[in-house]
């Protein structure tokens, strides 16, 4: 059987374990990757590059009853009306590991097929239900015109829970996930996937936490399979809130950790423009595991402290951003600096090393914490008693333990007095300036993209002391 991770909800483990366990928990590959003969690591996965069969693709599934939701987290105002964009379901059907398999394919594309810029994002839904690599880059992808791909690999309990008639024909097992990722992957790139005659030029393979482990444990089928024709199957790789040490392949990769990742396991990886060893390293200053602005799983907020407002989304788009440029264009990423340890929490009570502040220095910095109202960091803790009416996903799983694991991996914020804004500010209007200039300066610099300006500008417009 094809498999190096076990599959969570394909092994009989419940999306809510499955989310407990972040990707840092993922056993790396075996050594020897990146030279080594697949074969000597993964019995049955071909030696030498091998074409895929193209599995079946079914109509647009149109019901019956409701389709799954698996990307309910927007910015406001920054959804997929807003940007005319369409979400098509399709079932696809296949043979993987050497069994049968029905799969569910979610496509958001525009609306009108000029506006498609040829780039594509996919992932592999995480077993929580959320197709949280999209969520995490929505208006950076929507207003560029890519389209996101979203394909389950873990079993469909959760949909036929959800809708017993439209997702019946569902049926995924442990151990099928690399070959289902290649083959859907070929067939998107294909005349005869979901985008038909639209010309695909790259794609890229995305995911977070638990959906970033399944796309490390994918790498090694993406060394031997190809296209029909024989070309790669995806171009780029960009594992989310993901801390362990990555093979090398032959494509690039940006990894972007997050702070609960730098307080529990860094990756070891230097920056490279080698062929073959491509990558880059993206540490945010500040940024949490989950996003906990927009979360729909945290509203309102079942945690003890105030969540993170900074927004995830604007920093895990500008990886995406780089890493398109460099497999669509050959424009090599900018390096950064990675976040400084000191690896002593009695002094502060974390591995990082903190400002003045309370914010992590170096990293590839954000406005956030180089014009600060505010203390980031990660690893909060669920509201004792529970709150009154926490969201439906927290009761789906548990109440409690649900809470417990949501607010374990969301950010919080502390905010300064009125006191400490005067004496670094002086006015409100005085951080405005401050805040919109270094701002430009991260724009101008490649830092923070410039779709996510208004909203960025808008924390800093609402603050008053």
């Amino acid at each position: 059987m094809h498999k190096l991770v076990p599959s969570f909800a394909a092994a009989g483990v419940t999306a809510l374990a499955a989310l407990a366990l972040t990707a840092t928990t993922f056993a790396q590959p075996p050594a020897g990757f990146g030279g080594a003969p697949v074969r000597a690591q993964i019995p049955g996965l071909p030696t030498t590059p091998t074409a895929v069969v193209l599995p079946k693709l079914s109509g647009e599934m149109k019901g019956p009853g409701p389709m799954f939701d698996s990307a309910p987290s927007q910015a406001p105002g920054l959804g997929l009306d807003h940007f005319k964009y369409q979400t098509k379901e399709y079932f696809v059907s296949g043979t993987a590991a050497g069994k049968p398999y029905v799969t569910r394919v979610v496509v958001r594309r525009p609306a009108d097929d000029k506006k498609f810029s040829g780039l594509v994002l996919a992932e592999s839904m995480h077993s929580s239900g959320a197709a949280h690599a999209f969520e995490f880059t929505a208006a950076y992808v929507m207003s560029s015109g890519h389209v996101a791909v979203e394909i389950l690999t873990t079993s469909p309990k959760q949909f036929t829970d959800f809708n017993a008639k439209r997702y019946a024909d569902l049926k995924i097992e442990d151990g099928q996930a690399g070959d289902i990722l290649a083959q859907v992957g070929a067939l998107v790139k294909s005349d005869h996937g979901p985008l038909g005659k639209l010309k695909v030029r790259k794609m890229v393979l995305s995911g977070s936490s638990m959906s970033s482990g399944t796309l490390i444990n994918y790498l090694p089928w993406h060394m031997v399979y190809r296209t029909p024709d024989m070309q790669h199957i995806y171009d780029g790789f960009m594992p989310t809130s993901a801390g362990q040490t990555i093979m090398e392949v032959d494509v690039p990769l940006i990894q972007l950790p997050t702070m609960l990742e730098l307080e529990n396991n860094v990756p070891h990886r230097q920056d490279s423009d080698e062929p073959g060893k491509q990558y880059r390293l993206y540490e945010f200053a500040g940024v949490g595991h989950v996003d906990s602005r927009d979360n729909v799983r945290l509203k309102p907020n079942p945690c003890a402290k105030e969540l993170s407002t900074i927004p995830l989304q604007a920093f895990f788009s500008v990886g995406l951003y780089h890493l398109f440029r460099w497999v669509d264009q050959g424009i090599a990423p900018p390096r950064a600096q990675r976040v400084l340890l000191d690896r002593d929490t009695s002094n502060d009570g974390s591995l990082m090393a903190l400002d003045e502040h309370g914010n992590p220095v170096g990293g590839i910095r954000t406005v956030y914490v180089d014009v600060p109202v505010a203390k980031y960091a990660a690893l909060n803790t669920p509201a004792t008693p529970l709150i009154a009416n926490p969201s439906a996903w927290i009761v789906r799983n548990g109440g409690e333990q649900g809470a417990q694991i949501m607010c374990r991996l969301s950010a919080y914020q502390v905010h300064f007095s009125d006191e400490e804004l005067r004496k670094l500010y002086g006015t409100p209007s005085d951080y405005v300036k401050k805040f919109e200039a270094r701002l430009a300066e991260l724009e101008k610099q490649g830092w923070s993209l410039p779709v996510y300006h208004d909203l960025i500008m808008s924390d800093a417009k609402a603050v008053q002391f």
